[in-house]
């Protein structure tokens, strides 16, 4: 017999319905709105977490006084920044392929050395050494970036000018004082720029005075396809980058060579890792 039941709204008709039928009813209609209703919740949450922390960073940043020399590595903003880099790495979907991190020195401060082939290099470099604090040695106008700049302070980065030779000069005396009072590791790119090429290029030798000067190992590193991430993401793409930790060099193994002997060893270093196709014919 027809009861007139409907039950898109659990309706019988003004016929008699046991509880449990009803509560059937009902929990069918809430698992039929629920399997779309949940994910688009996530994503919602994710999406609100992201700009309340987005938030939060840009707060945090206002109140940097760049003018004001920052004395000690703050390690709330470096935190910060580590938390905010992964969000990045995750987003833009981006894959990195680790070798030789292993032999990263645990104990004591160090120089770290790399190729430069995009802006995402630092970023990586911050992320994958994070528990050795690395402070870049970075091009002025990188101080003056939007949330970049302030975070890039806070964390004892140090601007050079490349184009005044004593400028310079006062920021790597700067960086050695920094690894000697044991405040951070410095990390720079000593090709000086970014060529656009995906080459390797010669280095500039003075870079390697922080070294010298300080007798701290060399952290000797190579990225391959960091600059395909911002290729990939108007795809929507993910992004394989390789970041390979070629060799540490002991203070006692450059101990008699100059500033251009070091260099030029850590050139072929680097050139041997990453392959004649990969290196600039000069």
């Amino acid at each position: 017999m027809d009861m007139g039941y409907n039950e898109e709204n659990c309706d019988f008709g003004g016929y008699p319905m046991y509880l449990g039928e009803l509560m059937v009813c009902h929990l069918k209609k809430m698992h039929d709105h629920f399997w779309w209703q949940f994910p688009l919740g996530v994503v919602v949450g994710i999406l609100a977490v992201v700009l309340a922390a987005f938030l939060f960073l840009l707060i945090a940043c206002l109140f940097v006084d760049q003018k004001k020399k920052q004395q000690h590595d703050n390690l709330f903003y470096r935190g910060m920044m580590y938390f905010y880099i992964r969000i990045v790495m995750v987003v833009l979907r981006v894959r990195v392929h680790t070798k030789g991190l292993e032999q990263t020195p645990k104990n004591g401060r160090f120089l770290l050395v790399c190729n430069h082939l995009s802006d995402a290099d630092p970023v990586i470099l911050n992320y994958f050494f994070r528990k050795s604090q690395l402070a870049f040695i970075t091009k002025r106008e990188n101080t003056s970036m939007f949330i970049v700049g302030p975070l890039m302070h806070k964390t004892m980065c140090q601007p050079i000018n490349r184009e005044n030779d004593r400028e310079a000069l006062k920021t790597i005396l700067e960086c050695i004082r920094l690894i000697k009072e044991d405040e951070v590791s410095v990390a720079v790119f000593p090709e000086g720029r970014i060529e656009g090429d995906g080459l390797l290029h010669h280095f500039r030798s003075g870079v390697f005075k922080i070294a010298q000067k300080t007798k701290v190992p060399i952290v000797v590193c190579t990225l391959k396809n960091p600059a395909e991430i911002f290729v990939n993401l108007p795809k929507l793409k993910p992004t394989d980058v390789w970041l390979n930790l070629i060799k540490v060099i002991q203070p006692e193994d450059y101990a008699e060579m100059n500033t251009v002997q070091i260099a030029d060893t850590v050139y072929h270093l680097m050139a041997q890792d990453l392959g004649s196709e990969l290196v600039a014919q000069e």
